[in-house]
């Protein structure tokens, strides 16, 4: 027999009973119940119920145990006594009758328990992250993790991209985020920087020929952590193909990410086809470039309703600026006075003055017949009966105001009271909102407000339990702005990657004016995005092929040529000899498992993640170096005053 186990602890079936075994693992959980001892044994693979009684010889040995130690055990298989089945286990059928037991590994105190789910602060699960990992969720996350790559592997060698490896070492550039270095000890004073993706390197291998190719790569980039983004390194699907156009990126990419989310999803719907939607477009439906298309709330403009209206609040501010806006968000099955009042509570805590609302009240219909508005009221309320012939007569009659203070039943609220009825029904029509809904509004530069808007939406959204959790919901981003005005100095800069094709022709592109400011603010580039689920998993775009073209565009975003050669020369001097037109894609690993996962943090599908402030708690890292090693590197030391 092996030394150590003749079977995993996830082996054992109805088949093995009565056969001699022995396994090898952690003692999982220990149970004494009344002298007969159980031992669950765990290893990667499984768990099996152990039992030892006061007959058995290895029964003291037993009783020694204790929590994650970790020991051989022969024994011979048996059923379980009827009634004590585990359905939920591979295993449960079985059990395995204890006859010796040989101690491998004990343990210590632990600092967190294994068995079990318990939330535990996050200091502790990362210094101990070993033990972390032993723990079954994140145990079955990296797993899971691990399967995920293998089918993202064979999925893209299916069809025809080819696996790379790009360096590590490499030159630093400005790609958008701070560059982690590394100092030379062969060329004093100078450093290499980690890649923060493998971006030149991808386009070089087009350059070289190569005509599809992908990585699962490493990237570092030395920025703040958030839930969903690692401070570091993180990995992605680095994937570039030469003789294609935006759509054949779209074509090669999505059935991959379809796949593999229809593969691990669980049985949870997945987009069956990825809509395209516009930067522009997307800003004014959800508020964001990244939506959660889960949730069904669609903004609209409604300035042209509130446009010389009673509502002067809105009025004016549509007076002051030609960008001016309104723009309304649904609010299906908020119809109450308590939740429009709860919105507004909450906007005010997010530094807003106040969010302005309407609500229609249950109960109440309005339609428009000829030449008139008609209100119909459940008349099995016995007030609404009156009610009923009281609004329909006063909005015939044209008494506007009288009719507006009836109405105050079925439209609620200062903006209503104020914009009058005509114009209020209009606006729930253009919504499509029924009695029982409410609508929010946001007003003043689009520009400014979104960044309040989109929130606004989601709070909606999930207070109204409106959000379909169950299912991922994929679009493309498109038609994203080349540039944008960077307001801190003064000037036109890059918008996304500075590496992007403009989208017109290129003699278009070269015979801009590069002073034309509104031109080159409204040039929208060849670059896209993949959002899961309110998630960005991807930026891509078809590149920059041309060195005219390139320099050209660096030099509208105030990158002089001189400088473009010196960070860029060998990009230049490789589009110089015979480039073809290529684009690609960057789906990020990390969040993609993570939603897989069903987790909110990256560092729960992670094997060995770092903490907020990029501290690796279990390596100890980054730490100190010593005096030699910072001389041999040329390097002193000019600490910050603590």
């Amino acid at each position: 027999m092996h030394r150590y186990r003749s079977h995993t602890c996830g082996a054992l079936r109805d088949s093995d009973i009565g056969q001699d075994v022995r396994l090898s693992g952690w003692c999982h959980r220990i149970r004494d119940h009344g002298g007969l001892l159980f031992i669950d044994l765990r290893d990667h693979y499984g768990l099996t119920q152990c039992v030892a009684d006061p007959d058995s010889p290895a029964f003291k040995d037993a009783e020694k145990l204790r929590a994650e130690w970790v020991v051989r055990i022969d024994g011979k298989v048996r059923r379980r006594p009827e009634g004590t089945e585990n359905p939920d286990l591979p295993t449960g059928a079985v059990e395995l009758f204890i006859t010796e037991i040989e101690v491998l590994g004990p343990a210590g105190e632990l600092p967190l328990p294994v068995f079990g789910e318990q939330e535990y602060p996050e200091d502790i699960r990362l210094k101990y992250r070993f033990l972390d990992l032993r723990r079954e969720r994140l145990h079955r996350n990296i797993i899971k993790r691990g399967q995920i790559i293998d089918s993202i592997r064979k999925r893209m060698k299916d069809q025809g991209f080819f696996e790379f490896q790009t360096p590590i070492l490499t030159a630093s550039s400005p790609e958008g985020a701070r560059d982690f270095l590394v100092p030379s000890r062969l060329h004093p004073g100078k450093f290499y920087a980690l890649p923060q993706a493998p971006q030149q390197f991808k386009q070089l291998t087009m350059i070289a020929g190569f005509d599809r190719y992908f990585q699962i790569a490493p990237c570092f980039r030395d920025e703040d952590a958030r839930a969903d983004r690692s401070p570091g390194e993180f990995y992605q699907l680095d994937v570039e193909m030469s003789f294609v156009t935006q759509e054949d990126v779209f074509n090669a990419v999505e059935p991959v990410m379809r796949g593999v989310f229809e593969e691990f999803a669980g049985g949870k719907p997945v987009t069956p086809k990825f809509p395209l939607i516009p930067y522009k477009d997307a800003l004014r439906k959800y508020g964001t470039d990244k939506p959660d298309l889960r949730n069904p709330i669609e903004m609209q403009d409604v300035s042209e309703i509130f446009r010389g209206s009673g509502f002067k609040v809105f009025a004016r501010i549509l007076e002051t600026g030609a960008k001016s806006a309104v723009w309304a968000i649904p609010a299906p099955g908020g119809g109450s006075r308590a939740f429009c009042d709860r919105m507004n509570s909450w906007a005010q805590g997010e530094g807003q003055p106040g969010l302005g609302y309407i609500f229609w009240r249950e109960g109440v219909e309005v339609t428009k017949g000829p030449g008139d508005f008609n209100v119909t009221l459940d008349l099995s309320v016995p007030e609404n009966r009156h009610k009923q012939q009281e609004i329909d007569k006063l909005l015939k009659d044209g008494r506007v105001g009288d009719a507006n203070r009836a109405m105050e039943d079925f439209a609620a609220g200062p903006v209503a009271k104020n914009l009058g009825p005509e114009r209020t029904e209009k606006l729930r029509q253009q919504l499509g909102l029924q009695a029982g809904d409410a609508v929010f509004f946001v007003a003043g530069d689009p520009a400014t407000f979104v960044k309040f808007a989109g929130p606004a939406r989601t709070k909606v959204g999930e207070d109204l339990n409106l959000i379909r959790k169950d299912r991922f919901e994929f679009c493309w981003i498109v038609d994203f702005p080349m540039f944008e005005w960077s307001e801190e100095e003064k000037k036109i800069d890059f918008s996304h990657n500075p590496f992007s094709m403009p989208n017109m022709e290129p003699d278009e592109f070269l015979a801009l004016d590069p002073n034309d400011k509104d031109a080159l603010l409204n040039l929208k580039a060849v670059q896209y995005d993949i959002v899961c689920n309110g998630i960005e998993l991807s930026s891509g775009a078809i590149r920059n092929h041309r060195p005219d073209v390139m320099k050209k565009a660096f030099g509208i975003a105030g990158y002089p040529e001189d400088v473009l050669e010196q960070k860029f020369g060998g990009m230049l001097r490789a589009l110089s000899l015979g480039a073809p037109p290529h684009g690609g894609i960057a789906p990020g690993i990390d969040r993609i498992v993570m939603l897989l996962c069903g987790e909110e943090n990256l560092r729960e599908v992670v094997l060995f993640p770092m903490n907020q402030r990029a501290e690796d708690l279990l390596m100890g890292a980054p730490s100190e170096v010593t005096p030699k090693q910072l001389r041999e590197l040329h390097i002193r030391l000019n600490l910050p005053d603590s």
